[in-house]
């Protein structure tokens, strides 16, 4: 029960949402039905994917993990070392399967995109690749790691990428890149005691929560170009303006020195309570999207 504890908490499940939901609002609004690979693939993505992005990096960050007061519950494990091995065989166990099924059920394009996503999963904290540690890439990979599913899905389910579906996947993408850039401000001492580079060590606390910022007010700006003027375009309207809960929640760091990098992590809590908010808003804009447009 010890060890399925942990790996529970290394799976990070407060952010399970956040990769199941894309994949499964790509394909279910693709399809337009509920089959065995929306409900596997969305089962996929809810858990076995986050123990795999999740738990090789609590293992491969362990040093860092230590120093890390954050660490150690829903925000993360402290895997000890014997939890290491057992991890990454559960990580195998667990996707393996899944895996065959979406590669059976697939084509030669959505075999291309369940790649990259599974080697940014890889890449981002396996040693020799540790994309993670090479600034700016980390918030790209990590970004990566939560717009692939979504791409995933609308490749699987066979749709028609529009101009409007590009707009929402960059948005989408600027909102993943803001996101990690801002997650890693409050872990600047610890990473920089535990040896290891990000893009918040390198360019400090006060211009990450810069950038991420502003890569927050990107997104919003994208939807709502996005949109368009048609009758379909309400509600990527409505949607753009989600961005301003995000840039409200870093605004108050903009000036953050790095030894007072932990404060950030009060705006971090706020951004887990908020993708919850903003969750339910892009569920009943999609559900009303379905019903009338």
């Amino acid at each position: 029960m010890n060890i399925l504890k942990q790996l529970f908490v290394s799976s990070r499940p407060l952010s399970w949402v956040n990769t199941a939901f894309p994949f499964a609002a790509a394909y279910l609004m693709t399809t337009r039905q509920v089959d065995a690979t929306f409900i596997i693939g969305t089962i996929f993505f809810l858990v076995p994917y986050n123990l795999a992005m999740y738990g090789i990096n609590d293992v491969f960050d362990y040093e860092s993990d230590m120093r890390n007061p954050r660490k150690g519950g829903v925000e993360g494990a402290v895997l000890d070392p014997r939890m290491h091995r057992i991890t990454l065989w559960a990580v195998l166990i667990t996707n393996v399967p899944f895996l065959i099924y979406l590669v059976a059920v697939g084509n030669p394009l959505s075999w291309l995109v369940l790649a990259v996503s599974m080697f940014a999963v890889v890449a981002y904290s396996m040693r020799g690749l540790r994309f993670k540690e090479v600034p700016f890439l980390d918030s790209i990979t990590s970004s990566t790691h939560f717009v692939s599913p979504a791409i995933y899905g609308l490749v699987l389910a066979g749709a028609f990428f529009t101009p409007a579906l590009w707009g929402i996947l960059v948005a989408y993408f600027l909102w993943g890149i803001a996101s990690h850039a801002f997650g890693a401000v409050q872990d600047i001492q610890a990473d920089r005691e535990g040896g290891l580079s990000s893009i918040a060590t390198v360019i400090g606390a006060a211009w990450t929560s810069r950038f991420a910022l502003t890569a927050y007010l990107a997104a919003g700006i994208v939807i709502f170009f996005a949109a368009g003027t048609g009758k379909e375009s309400w509600p990527l309207f409505y949607a753009s303006f989600l961005a301003l809960p995000y840039a409200a929640m870093v605004f108050p760091f903009r000036n953050l020195s790095d030894a007072d990098c932990e404060r950030a992590n009060r705006g971090w809590r706020f951004f887990l309570a908020i993708n919850f908010f903003v969750g339910f808003v892009v569920t009943m804009l999609l559900i009303v999207h379905w019903v009338f447009v």
